[in-house]
């Protein structure tokens, strides 16, 4: 089932750019993104970048990339995720250890008005291929379906999983997840994402850890980017507490060379996860072992409980 957003007042999305948003959930209002608490820059820039665009709406490919690795989707293969060093070991987790990396930048879609992304169509596949001129039978008609598929498909067990379409449909859908599984004092939600060099990548190189950073709280939703032709998340979460978050700060070894607060997730509870899921291949391990992988760029994280240290 599709939960590509919601019943929000239209002047909401104003506020956003304000960088302040009230969600009503009963009684009181839930607040957050509020003054003080700027939302995250490149997820701000998107939004701009929604906006200026809001009057059409601009065809990007349609294609996938390694903001797929971090999400249980199908689409991510070995082969896309070896080169990039997304997945890694518990133990690189500490400073002085070095990894190589490479996150290629990419033709990032805007981030929908959710007036607008409520009027151009999602579901319905040939009306998705018909607006945007996507060839029947391309390679990218393929992608597209992949993602509706995945959209319409029954989450994981031990997941809860929702795909949105705009800031407003996003927020709302991680906020419903988190809400009342806080078990800590501080029930205040927050969000951050990778910060990367301008163009949110990262050229091929080795890369040292400078310092590793806990997220603190006790659930998250990670968002990851979808192959469409404009801005979709896949956003999900597991329901046990076995998921740690962390900020590792990276520097490139080359002189010169750029640096990066990347979010970091490790997965202790993989014994349901399938045998050919990449970062087993990736890595050369099986299901119960742990997995982590970094967020690549735009790919919000939500969490909830104590207050966040973010990048």
């Amino acid at each position: 089932r599709i939960k590509a957003g919601s019943n929000i007042d239209p002047d909401m999305y104003r506020c956003v750019v304000l960088f302040l948003i009230v969600v009503a959930v009963g009684t009181p209002a839930v607040s957050f993104w509020l003054p003080g608490t700027p939302m995250p820059e490149a997820i701000a820039d998107l939004v701009r970048k929604g906006i200026d665009d809001a009057p059409r709406v601009e065809r990007y490919p349609a294609f996938p990339s390694i903001s797929l690795c971090g999400a249980w989707t199908g689409m991510c293969t070995a082969s896309l995720a070896a080169p990039t060093g997304i997945f890694f070991y518990e133990a690189q987790l500490r400073p002085g250890s070095t990894m190589t990396m490479s996150f290629p930048a990419e033709a990032e879609p805007p981030i929908l008005p959710h007036d607008l992304a409520e009027k151009v169509p999602f579901a319905n596949l040939s009306a998705v291929l018909t607006t945007f001129n996507i060839p029947t039978g391309s390679a990218e008609a393929s992608h597209v379906a992949k993602t509706l598929s995945l959209c319409q498909s029954l989450p994981h067990a031990g997941e809860v999983r929702v795909c949105t379409t705009s800031l407003e449909s996003t927020v709302r859908s991680a906020m419903n997840m988190l809400i009342g599984r806080s078990t800590g004092g501080d029930h205040g939600m927050w969000t951050a994402t990778s910060v990367l060099p301008a163009g949110g990548g990262l050229p091929r190189q080795l890369y040292e850890v400078q310092a590793v950073t806990k997220l603190h709280g006790d659930y998250f939703v990670g968002c990851h980017k979808m192959p469409f032709p404009y801005r979709v998340y896949q956003c999900h979460m597991t329901a046990g507490l076995t998921d740690k978050g962390y900020v590792v700060s990276l520097r490139g070894l080359v002189g010169g060379s750029p640096t990066a607060k990347l979010l970091a997730f490790c997965h202790f509870d993989t014994s349901r996860w399938s045998p050919a899921h990449p970062s087993f291949q990736v890595l050369g391990t099986h299901p119960g072992t742990p997995v982590c992988h970094f967020m690549p760029y735009a790919n919000p994280v939500f969490g909830i409980g104590k207050k966040a240290t973010k990048p």
